[in-house]
């Protein structure tokens, strides 16, 4: 067990005859014992400075591991985050080339029933064409034909006796 300032202040030595003179003795121990006094008070206050140290390492200890936790949960979200983001990303490419494709068969389609509609009208405007021109042709056709000359070459007398002639025979009937 360490001496204490106590112990050296209550220490008694024996006395010889020749022994050491008791007044230097005495105040060699009272500067021991200031000088032990002062540096057991210096290990006290430094042992309760080191608890304090101690104490605060552990607060930052528990900082330091809440904040490493912090950082890793962080990253997983982010990682899910990211990886959410991607699966979200992934299907709505998959959704626009879907309605891309939609929107592309239906153009076609479209495409290809504009397409027949144009060759069915080409068809009926040959047949148009055709049938206008032989109508064309037969009304050519009879302009040029000469019964129009024999038409201007009739009297109005003959006319007349053909119209008797034709009431006559109605009134048979």
């Amino acid at each position: 067990m360490p001496l204490t300032p106590l112990d050296i202040h209550n220490k008694e030595f024996t006395r010889t005859f020749r022994g050491y003179d008791e007044d230097e003795v005495n105040e060699f121990l009272d500067q021991v014992i200031k000088d032990y006094e002062s540096v057991i008070r210096e290990k006290k206050e430094l042992e309760e400075k080191v608890a304090k140290l101690e104490e605060k390492l552990g607060h930052f200890n528990n900082i330091e591991e809440t904040l490493n936790k912090s950082i890793l949960v962080a990253q997983e979200t982010a990682e899910e985050v990211k990886g959410n983001a991607s699966k979200e990303a992934k299907l709505i490419i998959k959704e626009a080339e879907k309605n891309a494709d939609r929107i592309i068969n239906e153009a076609l389609s479209k495409s290809r029933r504009v397409a027949i509609e144009v060759e069915e009208l080409k068809k009926q405007a040959k047949v148009f064409r055709t049938r206008l021109k032989m109508l064309i042709e037969a009304q050519l056709d009879m302009i040029e034909n000469d019964d129009w000359d024999d038409l201007f070459e009739i009297n109005l007398d003959d006319m007349e006796d053909s119209s008797e002639d034709i009431e006559f025979s109605n009134q048979e009937s």
